[in-house]
C-alpha cells in the first residue's frame, strides 16, 4: 500500500488558532505509521497566556513551556518532519489554521500544504452519532487512551485514514480521493506582508481593542448560570455562497441545543458564514447538532442530553445520518473563541 502521509495534531494556549503549545506528528508509509515527533512550544509572543478552559482540556500550564522555544523558532523543525507530505487531521480546518495564524503573528511566511480531513472522511465513510476523534478512532480500531495528548491524538488521526483507506480499497490518498469523488483540497503558501487571514484579523483587532487576558481568563473560570428562560434563537441567515466548499459546515443543516457561551445568532451567523443552513428545530433535513452546557462526546454514552439531542439520537437509530458535536468542536470548526 502507497498509502504515505503526516499526520498532524495541535493543542492550544487560548481560543485563538495562533496559540499552539503542543503538537504531535505521525508519519505513516506505506499505511504503517513509521515515525513520531512531539514538541512543547510557548505561542507567538502577545498570544500566549493559558486560558482555564484549553489547561482543563489539555492539562499543559504556562509553567510547562517556560523556556521553550516559540513556535516560530520551532515551526523549521515541524516543517521539515513534514516535508513534501500531504497532511492529515481530524478537523483539518482547524489544525491548519494553527500553522496559518501561529505564523502569521510570528511574522513568517508558510508553505503550501495538500490536506485530508479525518471529520469530512468520517462522516461520509461511517456512520457514528458522533464524528468526534474518540468515535472515529474506535470505529476505525485505534481506540483513543488520552485524548488532546497531540501525539496520541496524531496516531488516532492516522489510524481512521489508514482504515478509511482500506475500506474503499484505496492504495493512495490519491485513489482514495477518487474513489469519493472528492478532490484534494489544498492551503495555498502565505506571506504576512501580504495580508492576514481573518481568523488573524480578529485576534489582532481583539488584542488592540484591550481585552486583557486575566478578563479572558476569569470568564473562562465563571460558572454557568441556570437558564431564565429558552435562549433566544434569533433569525435563521442563509448560506455563504462563497464559503470553501470543503469545510466541515459547508452544506449541513445546523441545529443548536443547551447553553451555549455565545448567543444563539451569533453561533447561527458562524455557521452560516462557513456555508451552513442554521434551523431552530431538529427535522428531517437537520444533520449537525451543537450541543452547549459544556458537552463532550462521552455524554452521548452517559446519557447526559438536551431534549433535542435525544430527538437526534432517536432519528440516527432509524437511519437519517446526524452528528452530534461539542460547542469546543464547533468553535474549532469556525474559528473562534
Amino acid at each position: 500500500m502507497a498509502l504515505d502521509f503526516t499526520a498532524i495534531d495541535f493543542e492550544t494556549a487560548n481560543g485563538f488558532r495562533g496559540s499552539p503549545c503542543s503538537v504531535g506528528l505521525s508519519k505513516v508509509r506505506g499505511g504503517v505509521v513509521v515515525e513520531e515527533a512531539t514538541w512543547l512550544m510557548r505561542p507567538p509572543e502577545n498570544h500566549d497566556h493559558f486560558e482555564f478552559h484549553n489547561t482543563r482540556i489539555h492539562g499543559i500550564r504556562a509553567e510547562d513551556v517556560a523556556g521553550r522555544p516559540r513556535f516560530g523558532e520551532l515551526f523549521p523543525e515541524i516543517g521539515a518532519f513534514i516535508g513534501d507530505d500531504i497532511l492529515a487531521a481530524h478537523n483539518a480546518a482547524f489544525d491548519l489554521g494553527v500553522i496559518r495564524s501561529g505564523l502569521e503573528v510570528s511574522g513568517l511566511p508558510g508553505p503550501a500544504y495538500e490536506y485530508v480531513c479525518t471529520v469530512m472522511l468520517s462522516r461520509r465513510c461511517y456512520s457514528l452519532v458522533s464524528n468526534s476523534l474518540p468515535y472515529a478512532a474506535e470505529e476505525a480500531g485505534v481506540p483513543l487512551i488520552n485524548h488532546h495528548d497531540a501525539a496520541e491524538d496524531a496516531r488516532a488521526c492516522a489510524g481512521i485514514l489508514v482504515d478509511i483507506a482500506r475500506r474503499n480499497n484505496a492504495n493512495s490518498i490519491a485513489e482514495l480521493y477518487l474513489s469519493l469523488g472528492l478532490t484534494l483540497p489544498r492551503q495555498a503558501a502565505f506571506d504576512p506582508a501580504g495580508g492576514l487571514s481573518k481568523a488573524t484579523l480578529a485576534a489582532l483587532a481583539g488584542r488592540k481593542a484591550g481585552s486583557p487576558a486575566e478578563n479572558q481568563l476569569e470568564e473562562s473560570r465563571s460558572p454557568r448560570g441556570s437558564w431564565s428562560s429558552w435562549p433566544e434563537e434569533g433569525p435563521n441567515p442563509l448560506p455563504n455562497p462563497a464559503a470553501e466548499a470543503g469545510h466541515p459546515l459547508f452544506g449541513q443543516t445546523v441545529v443548536f441545543t443547551g447553553d451555549l457561551t455565545m448567543a444563539r445568532p451569533e453561533a447561527k451567523s458562524r455557521a452560516a458564514d462557513m456555508g451552513a443552513r442554521p434551523e431552530s428545530r431538529v427535522t428531517a433535513r437537520t444533520t449537525v447538532l451543537v450541543v452547549g452546557d459544556g458537552f463532550v462526546a462521552d455524554d452521548l454514552r452517559a446519557g447526559r442530553l438536551t431534549g433535542k439531542a435525544k430527538r437526534v439520537l432517536e432519528l440516527h437509530a432509524k437511519g437519517q445520518q446526524i452528528e452530534v458535536v461539542s460547542e469546543g468542536e464547533f468553535l474549532q470548526m469556525v474559528g473562534g473563541s
